[in-house]
């Protein structure tokens, strides 16, 4: 009898140590898993608790099987892949921020590169329209002196031609020299001939002389060179004085001559400094 109960003491001790463990570890826990009740994490879900320690070994149990390590380890596994997910998600945010701030940042430098490209622009505008109206200004001053002194016609070039006594057929070198004047004012305006013609004699018969010699120069500027008859102006000045001193007033030619004067005005000017139409000219004529 006293053997028996020397053997069932130390068993008794045995069994009551595992259930001994159990009761504390599960009023151990109990706090903890009540205490941990916030929900400030990222993915906005409480915590995971630590697992209850279940029999003798808990969790470190040697024997445990693949089903416990299954429902120990799925919470684990889904809090992971939570986080996986959700570090995607932030990643593709952080990107479409990052592109949409690029994409904003470039459309601001090329609207700024155009406003700066358009002030530019606008600069040498400015530039062209002042020069334009220096040019027309200019321009304007030029045609109002010219239109004033439109009248005003200046010897350019003069040359005589000698004709024999009661002839009045223009001689070889009277042509050449009046091809020379002639040839000089091809396709230019603002400018007149003047052709006089002055012979021997007396009176009346002396001033038809001279007539018909300036006639034979006229028709011959017409009709070979094509100079406008508005252009020429004839005078038969018969025996007159050709100077204006005292001494030579009371001295005639003999013989007969004409005198051809080219005038001209500052129209011709006008057109190759400013660039003036031939049309503007030709609507000024001679009066």
């Amino acid at each position: 009898m006293n053997h028996r109960l020397v053997i069932a003491l130390p068993l008794a001790a045995l069994l009551a140590v595992p259930a001994l463990a159990q009761t504390t570890s599960s009023t151990q826990t109990q706090p903890a898993a009540s205490s941990s009740t916030s929900t400030d994490t990222a993915t906005g879900k409480a915590p995971l608790t630590p697992p209850s320690r279940e029999g003798f070994w808990g969790r470190v149990n040697p024997f445990a099987r693949k089903n416990y390590v299954k429902r120990q380890t799925e919470p684990i596994r889904d809090r992971v892949n939570e986080l996986d997910d959700l570090t995607a998600a932030n990643s593709k945010q952080i990107k479409d921020v990052d592109s949409r701030a690029q994409a904003g940042i470039k459309l601001a430098s090329d609207k700024a590169d155009a406003a700066d490209q358009h002030a530019v622009d606008a600069g040498n505008k400015a530039n062209q329209a002042q020069q334009t109206a220096q040019q027309v200004n200019t321009r304007v001053t030029t045609v109002a002196n010219v239109v004033s002194n439109i009248d005003q016609y200046k010897a350019s070039n003069q040359t005589e031609i000698r004709f024999r006594p009661g002839q009045t057929v223009l001689s070889k070198n009277a042509k050449d020299a009046i091809d020379q004047m002639a040839t000089a004012v091809k396709g230019q305006h603002g400018y007149i001939f003047e052709v006089q013609g002055f012979s021997s004699g007396k009176g009346q018969a002396a001033i038809e002389t001279s007539q018909k010699m300036a006639e034979s120069v006229v028709r011959y500027l017409v009709l070979t060179h094509e100079i406008p008859v508005y252009r020429i102006y004839l005078v038969g000045m018969g025996n007159a004085p050709t100077g204006t001193d005292e001494a030579s007033k009371t001295k005639h030619v003999s013989g007969g001559r004409v005198e051809i004067s080219l005038l001209k005005n500052d129209l011709e000017q006008l057109s190759a400094n400013t660039g003036a139409p031939g049309s503007m000219n030709q609507q000024q004529q001679p009066k």
